[in-house]
C-alpha cells in the first residue's frame, strides 16, 4: 500500500517540476500528514523530498543548458532556486563543473549535429560496466547508454526491443554476485524505472540461490507488472538473504516489445519493518499417480 502511494506522489511531483511544490501539498496528494509521509518517502527511497526534488530538477535544468538557449538565471529560476548563485553551487556538486561551462563542453556536439540537419544522438550501444544482455533470445534486443533520457546524473541504462518475435520473448540487464556479505540480511533492490511501448511486461528483478544453483528467494514484479508508457518512478524488491545463499542476481527485464530505461538503482539493507516481496511458487500434489499407460 505504501508503496502505491510514493508511486502516486511521484507522479504527482514529475508532473509539476517546473511549479513551486511544498512538502505539505505532495504529502496531502499522498493522504498522509506531512511529517509521516517525509518519513515513508525517505525509507522508500533513500531519499529527502527535497533531495528528490532539487536532484530532478537539476536534471532538467541540464538538458534545457543543452536543449535552449535560456539564459541560465532563468533556467535558475524555472528550476525553483533562490538565486543563480545557489543554482550554480548545486549544480556544480552534481555534475562536477558550473553551468556555464558544462553548457559550453557539451553544447558543442548538439551544435555539430544541427549543422548536419540532425538531432544530437545521445544514445550508446554498448556493453555497460557492471551489466550484461541476457534473457531467451537476448540477440532480439540491444543495451546501452542514453544520455538525453535520464532520471539524475548524466545517463540512464536501457533495454530496448529489436525485433522480439513469439511468445514469452525476453531479455534482462543483469549482473549476478556473491551473497557471502548479505547473508542472514533482508536487501532491498530498488530504482526509477521508465517504459515506452511495453505490450507485454517490464519489471526489475531479483533472485537468491544457493551453490547448487536452487532458487531460495525470488521476485520479478509478475504480480505488479509495469506496461505501456510510463514516465520515472520508483520501485523497489525486498528479499531476504539465508545464511545458505551462494548468488543474487538482479537487473531489470523487457518481455515481448518495447523499450525500458532505468536509473539511480540502490542495493541496501532494511530492517523486518519493510515486507518482502518474495514470490511463493506452490505446486500442487496429487494424491496418486495418473496417466501410467499413456493412454489418456
Amino acid at each position: 500500500m505504501y508503496s502505491n502511494r510514493i508511486q502516486h506522489s511521484i507522479r504527482f511531483m514529475e508532473e509539476q517540476l517546473h511549479e513551486p511544490l511544498t512538502l505539505e501539498q505532495i504529502a496531502a496528494e499522498a493522504g498522509f500528514s506531512p511529517f509521516h509521509f517525509h518519513r515513508l518517502f525517505r525509507r522508500e527511497t533513500g531519499l529527502s523530498i527535497a533531495e528528490y526534488l532539487r536532484s530532478r530538477r537539476l536534471c532538467l535544468a541540464s538538458r534545457m543548458l543543452l536543449y535552449s538557449e535560456e539564459p541560465i538565471i532563468g533556467i535558475s529560476l524555472q528550476c525553483h532556486f533562490e538565486s543563480q548563485e545557489a543554482f550554480t553551487r548545486a549544480f556544480k556538486k552534481m555534475y562536477g563543473m558550473p553551468p556555464g561551462r558544462y553548457r559550453k563542453m557539451f553544447s558543442l556536439h548538439t551544435q555539430a549535429h544541427a549543422a548536419q540537419g540532425g538531432e544530437m544522438n545521445m544514445i550508446e550501444e554498448s556493453m555497460i560496466k557492471g551489466w550484461m544482455l541476457s534473457g531467451s533470445h537476448p540477440h532480439q534486443y540491444e543495451i546501452g547508454l542514453d544520455r538525453h533520457n535520464v532520471h539524475q546524473g548524466n545517463a540512464s541504462g536501457y533495454v530496448k526491443a529489436i525485433t522480439p518475435e513469439g511468445p514469452n520473448v525476453f531479455a534482462t540487464m543483469m549482473q549476478q554476485f556473491k551473497a557471502d556479505r548479505y547473508l542472514k540480511r533482508r536487501m532491498r533492490f530498488s530504482g526509477f524505472v521508465r517504459t515506452e511501448g511495453v505490450t507485454e511486461f517490464c519489471g526489475l528483478w531479483m533472485r537468491v540461490d544457493n551453490q547448487a544453483e536452487d532458487v531460495l528467494r525470488f521476485d520479478n514484479m509478475n504480480n505488479r507488472r509495469i506496461v505501456g508508457d510510463t514516465h520515472w518512478n520508483h520501485y523497489a524488491i525486498v528479499l531476504d538473504v539465508p545464511d545458505n545463499a551462494a548468488t543474487i542476481s538482479l537487473g531489470v527485464l523487457l518481455m515481448g516489445p518495447g523499450q525500458v530505461w532505468v536509473d539511480s538503482f540502490r542495493f541496501d539493507e532494511v530492517d523486518e519493518s519493510v515486507p518482502t516481496t518474495n514470490l511463493e511458487v506452490v505446486y500442487e500434489l496429487r494424491d496418486e499417480p495418473s496417466n501410467l499407460t499413456f493412454e489418456e
